[in-house]
C-alpha cells in the first residue's frame, strides 16, 4: 500500500470509530468510484467519509473529487491538507494548479497556505513561480508569523530555478531566518549572462 494512502487510512480509521467501522471499511476497500463519488454529494456524510473518498478518486485520477479536494486542501488540520494536495498532484485536472495558487496567494487564510505552496512546487505549473513570489514578498513584513510558508516558498523557488524569483530571493537574504535558504535557491538558478561589450575595430573611435 502506497505510505501516504497507509498513514490517511490508519487517521479516518480512527476517527470513523468502532461504531462506522462497516462503512469505513467499504469505503476504503471498494473500487466502485461512483460510489466513493456518490459520498461526495451525499447529505450528512462525516468528515472522515468525504476525505477517504476524494483522496482515493483523486489518486484515481477521477475529477469529481477537485471541489472536495480544494477544501481539504485549505483545511485548519494541517494532516488533511497534506492528504489533499498529494491526491490533488495525482488528480490530472487542470484547475489544480488555479486553485493552489488561489489558496496560497489568500492572505486571508495565510495560515493554511503551507501545503497549497507544497502543491504548486509539485505541479510545477505556470501558475507555481508568480504564486510563490508573491506569497514570499508578503511575508517580509515586520513580526510576520508565517515563516514556514515563508521558508516553503524560498525553497520551492530554488526547486523551480525560474530567473524570476532572483529579485525576491535576494530580498530574503537579509532575513535571519530565510537567509541560508535563500542562498541555496539563488545558488540554483540559471546563471546571469554578463553583458558582452562589443568589439570597437582598430583605429575607430
Amino acid at each position: 500500500m502506497d505510505e501516504e494512502l497507509r498513514s490517511l487510512t490508519q487517521r479516518l480509521r480512527q476517527e470513523a470509530g468502532t461504531m462506522a467501522s462497516i462503512t469505513y471499511e467499504r469505503l476504503a476497500a471498494t473500487g466502485d468510484l461512483d460510489e466513493l463519488a456518490a459520498v461526495l454529494i451525499a447529505p450528512e456524510q462525516p468528515l472522515w467519509a468525504r476525505e477517504l473518498a476524494a483522496f482515493r478518486l483523486g489518486v484515481a485520477g477521477d475529477r469529481r473529487a477537485f471541489e472536495a479536494l480544494v477544501l481539504l486542501l485549505n483545511h485548519r488540520d494541517p494532516q488533511r491538507c497534506a492528504s489533499a494536495a498529494y491526491a490533488m498532484a495525482r488528480l490530472g485536472d487542470p484547475r489544480t494548479a488555479r486553485a493552489a495558487a488561489a489558496l496560497a496567494t489568500n492572505e486571508l487564510r495565510v495560515a493554511y497556505a503551507l501545503h497549497p505552496v507544497r502543491l504548486l512546487v509539485e505541479l510545477r505549473a505556470p501558475e507555481s513561480v508568480p504564486a510563490l513570489i508573491t506569497t514570499l514578498a508578503r511575508r517580509f513584513r515586520p513580526h510576520d508569523p508565517y515563516r514556514r510558508v515563508a521558508l516553503a516558498c524560498v525553497e520551492g523557488l530554488g526547486v523551480l530555478g525560474d530567473e524570476r524569483a532572483r529579485p525576491v530571493l535576494n530580498e530574503a537574504l537579509v532575513h535571519p531566518e530565510l537567509a541560508g535558504a535563500a542562498a541555496d535557491a539563488l545558488r540554483r538558478l540559471p546563471a546571469q549572462r554578463v553583458p558582452r561589450v562589443p568589439r570597437v575595430p582598430p583605429g575607430r573611435s
